[in-house]
């Protein structure tokens, strides 16, 4: 029995948590599955006027896909580059929140942070936030990122490279298949009725937006659906005097 349980132990069980060997599947299984949309970057990227190089430097470095994809968008439709870059600085905040939480969860070394802080993107989050356990976090952290930014930049590079032989990605539908990933991923955490109402109130905003305004500025338009509505909640919450569990600044209320 004791040695059952030191086994149990070192595969993660001993406290709870999953079976190491689940938590790589599933985590490849992210990391591939979402990975091989790197394709379609590729393609949309270099039939919007960008070479196989700038390709490339934005899977590498930015490698958070929804940001790359409105970027490359803005530009492919004219936008100025100021601009578009913009809109996909302001996409990718969302990673800076992300890593606030991860910190807590992973506890990594500080020489290893500025490392794992280039991975901190929706799917190992995603990952990371289903484990029970310190230790299967950081493995479902780890084998997300690694197959994850493998995949997205050997697809990538492919898909620019091919983008000549695929034509028009407008008629393949192939600039669709970054945002789609993102919505696929973001639906499920929209649990609330006030983060629903934030994202109708976004989606409405851009996409009214979209023929008003010049490439790229739709995007930073529908960011401010976040503040607005928590203004509006805030002005209906009636005030408690500091109350436990009621009011502005309750205490142990989430944020």
């Amino acid at each position: 029995m004791a040695e059952q349980t030191a086994h149990a132990a070192t595969h993660g069980k001993g406290d709870g948590g999953k079976p190491d060997a689940v938590v790589v599947r599933d985590a490849l299984g992210v990391g591939i599955a979402v990975g091989l949309s790197g394709f379609a970057f590729g393609v949309t990227s270099a039939g919007g006027g960008l070479t196989v190089a700038q390709t490339c430097a934005l899977s590498l470095l930015v490698f958070t896909g929804a940001s790359q994809f409105a970027l490359v968008g803005a530009l492919a439709s004219g936008g100025n580059p100021l601009t578009a870059a913009a809109g996909a600085f302001f996409l990718g905040v969302r990673n800076a929140f992300y890593g606030l939480r991860l910190s807590q969860l992973l506890a990594l070394p500080r020489a290893v942070r500025p490392f794992a802080a280039q991975w901190v993107i929706d799917e190992t989050t995603a990952v990371a936030l289903a484990q029970p356990t310190r230790r299967s976090v950081r493995i479902g952290f780890t084998v997300t990122g690694l197959s994850l930014y493998t995949l997205w930049n050997l697809t990538t590079l492919l898909g620019a490279v091919g983008a000549d032989a695929i034509g028009d990605t407008d008629a393949w539908g192939l600039d669709a298949a970054g945002p789609a990933v993102f919505l696929a991923l973001l639906a499920p955490m929209l649990k609330t009725t006030m983060e629903r109402a934030v994202a109708v109130a976004a989606v409405v905003l851009g996409l009214g937006l979209l023929s008003v305004l010049p490439a790229g500025v739709p995007v930073l338009v529908a960011a401010l659906a976040a503040p607005a509505a928590l203004y509006v909640e805030g002005r209906r919450r009636p005030g408690s005097g500091g109350r436990p569990g009621t009011g502005h600044g309750a205490p142990g209320e989430g944020r």
